[in-house]
Parts: C-alpha cells; sequence; structure tokens
C-alpha cells in the first residue's frame, strides 16, 4: 500500500459518519445507501489526488460526497428503482437510539427523502452544524442566499413532518 493510499484511508475513516449521513440521507434503503457510500469513496479517491489541501479535508469531502450524491440520485437506473420503492422498506439500524428516537429518526429521514438534492444538502449542513457562511461557499452561493435557502428547506422538512403526523 503506498503512502498515499494509506493517508486516504485514514482520512476516510477519520470522516466516514459524513459519507454515513449523506448516503442515509439521499438514499431510502440500505442496499442503495451502502452502494452510494461505496460510490462516494470510489469518487473521492480518484479525484483525492487532485485534492489541493486549500480547503479543510473534511469541506473537500463534503462537496465531493455530495455532489457523488447528487448525480448518484439523478441515474436513470436508480430513479427508477427509487420511484418503486416504499417508504416501509427503509430498514436503517441506529444502535444508539432507544426505539422513540429511533422512530423520530425514521420520520426525519424519510421527510429528508421528499426533499430536493439541493435542500437535502442545506438540511445536512444545519445538521452538522455548518454557519451560514460555510454552508454559502460549499454550495457556490452567497451567505444570504444560502440563509433564505436553509429557511425555505427547513420549512419544507417541517411541513412534510406535520403532515404525517397528523
Amino acid at each position: 500500500m503506498s503512502l498515499l493510499e494509506k493517508e486516504f484511508l485514514e482520512k476516510i475513516d477519520k470522516h466516514k459518519g459524513v459519507i454515513f449521513k449523506i448516503s442515509k440521507m439521499y438514499m431510502d434503503n440500505p442496499d442503495d445507501q451502502n452502494d452510494l457510500y461505496q460510490e462516494i469513496i470510489y469518487q473521492a479517491w480518484k479525484s483525492y489526488s487532485e485534492f489541493q489541501k486549500k480547503s479543510e479535508f473534511s469541506t473537500w469531502l463534503y462537496r465531493t460526497a455530495l455532489n457523488t450524491a447528487i448525480v448518484f440520485l439523478r441515474s436513470e437506473k436508480k430513479r427508477s428503482f427509487i420511484q418503486h420503492q416504499s417508504i416501509e422498506n427503509l430498514n436503517i439500524h441506529q444502535e444508539s437510539y432507544n426505539d422513540t428516537d429511533d422512530r423520530n429518526m425514521k420520520m426525519m429521514y424519510e421527510a429528508i427523502h421528499q426533499l430536493s438534492p439541493i435542500d437535502k444538502a442545506l438540511i445536512f449542513f444545519f445538521l452538522e452544524d455548518f454557519p451560514g457562511r460555510e454552508i454559502a461557499k460549499q454550495l457556490g452561493i452567497t451567505e444570504v442566499n444560502a440563509r433564505v435557502k436553509l429557511n425555505r428547506a427547513k420549512a419544507k422538512l417541517k411541513e412534510i413532518i406535520e403532515k404525517r403526523t397528523v
């Protein structure tokens, strides 16, 4: 194993939670989540030699993972598969949550799956406690625009959840 491969794998291991969360937000069944997880790692490895270290590895990985997730979601094969899956097929195991927390997390992810890819990215950054300036930088938009879009995405998410609990 080369030094570059070792360095990459150590960084990926340190940030695997980010990849898992993005996979879970963008795909609604465990097999697709695993496929996306692997695809993100593959795409990150393919472009790792271009990583110029002008930003933190985590920042670069967020952008790479989100772009990969959006492309993966848009692929015709995945789109037709997702349309035929029911929300009941979601079976994500959360070891660290009790039953109530597990139901709440499941409901949140089900609601997130109904958002657009950009809104999913905004919610992801919000859940990761990114400040508005960093969200804007990640998405290539102004900070004001990022905050407006984030507020709209949160409102959509809230509306989806409220409809499901009525």
